[in-house]
């Protein structure tokens, strides 16, 4: 029974002993750090084709070599879903931004440095206005050259937009008359006895949304208009303004994110000048990122 139970005993040390060989032999392999580009997931979240910012965020991947990165088309609501999602799961995403814009009041966001300048400095948001509105409607002329508010105006509505239920008009309403001293500034001391309808043409991003209604309630609360708004893509915006379509907007960023629309109509418009200034575009990350340029996007060799 001793010699049994002694090659038993044998058997199990060898046995265990090839196993040990067998183990440091090879060494476990150590998972591969996943890249910049796969913590992105290989995107870069935009919003509609054909915006000014959608072109300098291509003219961006190929500024700096990014071939491991798509831009995606979408939205301006897709893109803020998506960076919601994304922030909820503390993931990495880029996303297409501007500002004025209600997601840096929501959550804490940077944009990544530029170096090689694709985007610009900063812009400002102009009014422009059909040829001849000046004569047809000389006080809505007046209102839409007098128009004019800061970043923090806007982001403040936009804030209250963003709102889940909130009433866009009904919220720009709040906000004439709690800025009631700003708007009296806007508005003409003469004003025509009849009243038409004034047609205002405007793009669907949230700023826009709050500078346009802001217009709107003006118009028809204090000065007695009825207005048509006219929702459409960044192109036909202006294009709708130069036909005559419409009668003006208090959209047009300049002069990067839209000069290039701008820049085929403007003998068939009137620009007023700028209604905001201190607007900027690019790409945006949130904070826990831990890159801050777009150089840093670039595959390491």
């Amino acid at each position: 029974m001793k010699n049994k139970k002694t090659i038993i005993g044998l058997v199990t040390l060898l046995v265990l002993s090839l196993l040990v060989a067998g183990c440091g032999g090879k060494k476990a392999e150590t998972p591969a750090e996943e890249s910049v580009a796969e913590k992105f997931q290989g995107r870069v979240i935009g919003i509609e084709p054909g915006a000014g910012l959608m072109s300098a965020s291509e003219e961006a991947i190929e500024a700096y070599g990014l071939t491991d990165y798509a831009l995606m088309d979408g939205s301006s609501a897709t893109m803020t879903a998506t960076l919601a999602d994304a922030i909820a799961n503390e993931e990495w995403v880029i996303v297409t931004g501007w500002t004025p814009h209600w997601k840096f009041a929501k959550w804490d966001l940077k944009y990544l440095e530029d170096p090689k300048n694709v985007f610009g400095g900063d812009e400002q948001i102009h009014t422009l206005v059909r040829n001849g509105l000046d004569a047809d409607m000389p006080d809505v002329y007046a209102l839409l050259d007098n128009f004019s508010w800061t970043p923090d105006d806007m982001a403040a509505l936009m804030v209250s937009n963003s709102e889940e239920g909130s009433d866009e008009y009904a919220n720009a309403v709040a906000w004439i008359e709690e800025n009631a001293d700003k708007v009296a500034e806007w508005i003409p001391e003469e004003t025509a006895t009849e009243k038409g309808t004034v047609k205002l043409i405007y793009v669907p991003w949230d700023s826009e949304i709050a500078s346009t209604n802001v217009v709107t309630a003006v118009l028809q609360e204090k000065m007695g208009y009825d207005v048509e708004l006219i929702e459409v893509d960044a192109g036909a915006m202006y294009q709708g303004l130069a036909s005559g379509d419409a009668d003006g907007m208090v959209a047009a960023w300049l002069p990067t994110t839209h000069g290039h629309y701008l820049d085929a109509i403007k003998d068939d418009v009137v620009d007023l000048g700028v209604n905001l200034d201190g607007t900027k575009i690019g790409w945006v990350v949130p904070s826990y990122v831990t890159i801050d340029s777009i150089e840093d996007l670039q595959p390491t060799e």
